[in-house]
């Protein structure tokens, strides 16, 4: 099929109704329920979807809808701040934002940018959001998610190993990176920093995977399990029955911003000078050799 250019007929004929709709049936995963969710009928949704998949002569539903999204909120976010003046600045993170210099980012953000409004969203996938269309700018600490956005470098975090509160190591200073082989080493799958090829490849710990931060912490609770994390989950998933202690020799996390190259937010150059000098004010976890 052809290119459809932004002045094209067909894309002058798109309506952010279509767009809608199609997010709503994507989300809910039926017609009745996506009718169900905009007050109105299941037969309207289905024309209206139809309407849509004529008109750019394509099936849309797992093709398009993550581009919809996007379209759908940039035009959300555009009639909100023509009709208010009022200018959102959405943050993404996938579990802990900028970590103990969260709050104070956002103290300095509210009142040196007042006309700004800062919102910070948490979203469980690699990018924050930021692939979904639901932020701006998203705070990332895996490498591999750095292409294809626009990046910077704000920080590094420690490494902390994560182990039940009445667990041997929990009575330490710290624990070495070359002693966690000797236990079961559980990783957060989805948006986790931590991958067995910290350790060489003939010295690597038994893994066990999970998909979700608070199994995460609960699965490590119970002893049968530790995690490595960066030091951004231990200000912010503070959680009875576990105890976080440096891992002296591991390398830090890299914590970076992304964003859309042809798109972005006004305030992103702020927003990277705020947490840049956050992140070296409060000292940038480096690494730490014995």
């Amino acid at each position: 099929m052809d290119e459809i250019r932004d002045d094209s007929p067909t894309v002058k004929a798109l309506e952010l109704k279509q767009l809608r709709y199609l997010v709503a049936i994507v989300d809910t995963g039926s017609f009745t329920e996506a009718a169900h969710r905009l007050g109105t009928s299941q037969a309207a949704v289905s024309r209206t979807l139809s309407a849509l998949e004529r008109l750019l002569g394509v099936r849309l539903l797992h093709r398009t809808s993550p581009r919809a999204r996007i379209l759908l909120s940039g035009a959300d976010e555009l009639v909100r701040e023509a009709t208010s003046g009022h200018v959102r600045l959405h943050i993404g993170h996938a579990w802990s934002a900028f970590g103990r210099r969260t709050t104070e980012f956002q103290r300095r953000w509210h009142a040196e940018h007042p006309e700004t409004e800062l919102r910070l969203i948490r979203h469980d996938s690699p990018t924050g959001g930021l692939a979904e269309g639901l932020c701006d700018i998203a705070v990332v600490r895996s490498p591999k998610e750095l292409a294809p956005w626009s990046h910077a470098l704000i920080g590094h975090e420690r490494r902390y190993v994560a182990v039940a509160s009445d667990d041997p190591w929990a009575r330490r200073r710290h624990v070495r990176l070359g002693e966690i082989p000797a236990r079961t080493l559980l990783i957060y799958r989805r948006t986790g920093t931590t991958a067995p090829d910290l350790w060489p490849e003939h010295e690597r710990p038994a893994v066990e995977y999970t998909h979700d931060i608070d199994d995460w912490l609960a699965d490590i609770a119970t002893g049968r399990f530790v995690g490595i994390t960066p030091e951004a989950t231990v200000s912010q998933y503070r959680r009875p029955g576990v105890t976080y202690r440096p891992v002296r020799d591991a390398d830090p996390v890299s914590v970076h911003l992304i964003w859309r190259s042809h798109d972005p937010h006004p305030a992103t150059h702020t927003v990277i000078a705020l947490a840049t000098a956050l992140y070296r004010e409060g000292g940038d976890e480096t690494k730490v050799r014995p």
